[in-house]
């Protein structure tokens, strides 16, 4: 069975998150979304952790099941399915090595609650766990990494958006040019790293050193509609074979993810932005408006050709210079990645109107309540299917994003990219032939 995962969430407890992240929330979301296992995020917030053990219960698969009292938003019907919780959350460290000051942020995946109380004991002893969602401490990410690995059987930790320019293990700004310059002789224990919104496992193979690491994905979420941007897929009927064990796990379960992440078997694709769509994919200068190809950032000695200033170094400049194979190299023995642009942005596009418009939140609402989740809309239904529900441009709009067939002005500093999938001719042609037939 394959079924999709979003790891890396944030709580209401974190820093420009939405009020309605809760767990309530996270719980119907997940159903719109098309999501069956989901991350808690920032269980490390003493609150987030209170609320983590009144509202959850663990079931049999170390993954935790909301309790039924709190079951009562209100599901279409052609979404309704089983979400699990997973415990995860994520810790950002700044410290000096090297004679560089490092920031880097780490996601972390827990089997149980006392696995969870244990991390946050040690980590409390380190710094203020409380002021934040995802707590910032003076701690080297290879002492995290090793914390992680002395609390409990089955931890993990991955590097979160492995390429940002400012937090995260690879980014120009404060991150290190390879894993083991990281974490040393520990590097073994890193199995995974998060691509982010701004990169792809398409850029990511252009690194011999990351063939044996695994690319996954997830959204980041800070509010509920953001939930499943990204996510990672897996399939139950390939299932992992854990050390010590004859037979393969072939339930949802803590262990499978774990072990699919590890061993790549059950572990069946990412579902991924456009990483043209990401904000830090170009270099550039938000304040001035300036957005740069890594070519064009050489060229002007990686200034900013307005002002003067240094300008932020993108994801797929970083790329470019730790990269030894080409633009185009495909791993043979890498799952597939499906690159797609959120249903509401594409609704927005056909309709001319802003993403949060109420016209959009309507549309998609009725579409979800008509064809079931999002990415079943996205991924696998037949355009007509769509079209029906629909109108001819949305069914269009969604073919062309399947086949990678659209225009994206990258993002850059901090700014989202702009997405174009339909020109103005176009628009006429697609309305005129439906009105002949």
């Amino acid at each position: 069975m394959r079924f999709f995962a979003d790891l890396h969430i944030h709580s209401r407890f974190s820093r420009a998150t939405s009020k309605d992240m809760s767990l309530e929330s996270l719980w119907k979301w997940a159903q719109i979304k098309g999501i069956s296992v989901i991350g808690t995020g920032d269980f490390t917030h003493p609150q987030w952790y209170k609320e983590l053990n009144d509202k959850l219960d663990i079931n049999n698969n170390n993954l935790l099941e909301i309790k039924d009292k709190y079951t009562y938003n209100s599901i279409f019907d052609s979404c309704i399915n089983k979400v699990s919780f997973m415990l995860t959350t994520e810790v950002s460290c700044i410290y000096s090595k090297n004679g560089r000051v490092r920031k880097i942020h780490s996601l972390i995946f827990v089997p149980d609650f006392a696995a969870a109380s244990k991390l946050n004991h040690a980590l409390s002893k380190i710094g203020n766990i409380s002021s934040d969602g995802r707590p910032i401490l003076g701690l080297d990410a290879k002492t995290l990494l090793k914390i992680v690995l002395d609390i409990s059987h089955g931890t993990m930790l991955v590097p979160a958006h492995a390429w940002t320019p400012h937090f995260s293990v690879f980014g120009a700004s404060s991150g290190f040019d390879s894993l083991e310059e990281c974490f040393d002789e520990l590097t073994p224990n890193i199995h995974a790293i998060e691509t982010g919104l701004s990169s792809n496992p398409a850029m990511n193979w252009r690194l011999s050193s990351l063939d044996t690491i695994t690319l996954i994905s997830n959204s980041d979420a800070h509010s509920p509609a953001k939930i499943g941007r990204e996510a990672n897929i897996f399939d139950t009927s390939n299932p992992p074979l854990p050390p010590f064990s004859k037979g393969g796990i072939t339930d949802i379960s803590y262990e499978f993810i774990t072990n699919a992440i590890k061993t790549r078997q059950g572990f069946a694709g990412t579902v991924e932005f456009f990483p043209e769509e990401g904000k830090y994919h170009y270099d550039g200068h938000r304040s001035c408006g300036v957005n740069l190809s890594p070519e064009d950032t050489m060229r002007h000695h990686y200034l900013c050709p307005a002002c003067g200033k240094k300008v932020t170094v993108g994801v797929m400049h970083r790329v470019e210079k730790l990269a030894d194979r080409e633009d185009g190299f495909k791993l043979s023995s890498a799952p597939p990645f499906y690159s797609l642009i959120p249903l509401q942005e594409i609704i927005a596009e056909t309709k001319k109107v802003g993403v949060s418009s109420k016209a959009v939140t309507t549309d998609y609402l009725q579409l979800i309540e008509k064809l079931g989740n999002e990415l079943k809309i996205l991924i696998d239904l037949p355009l007509d299917e769509i079209e029906n529900a629909s109108s001819p441009l949305l069914a269009e709009a969604i073919g062309r994003v399947r086949s990678g067939n659209v225009h994206i002005a990258p993002g850059y500093d901090g700014e989202y990219g702009k997405i174009k999938i339909l020109e103005e001719v176009e628009r006429r042609e697609i309305k005129e032939q439906r009105t002949l037939f």
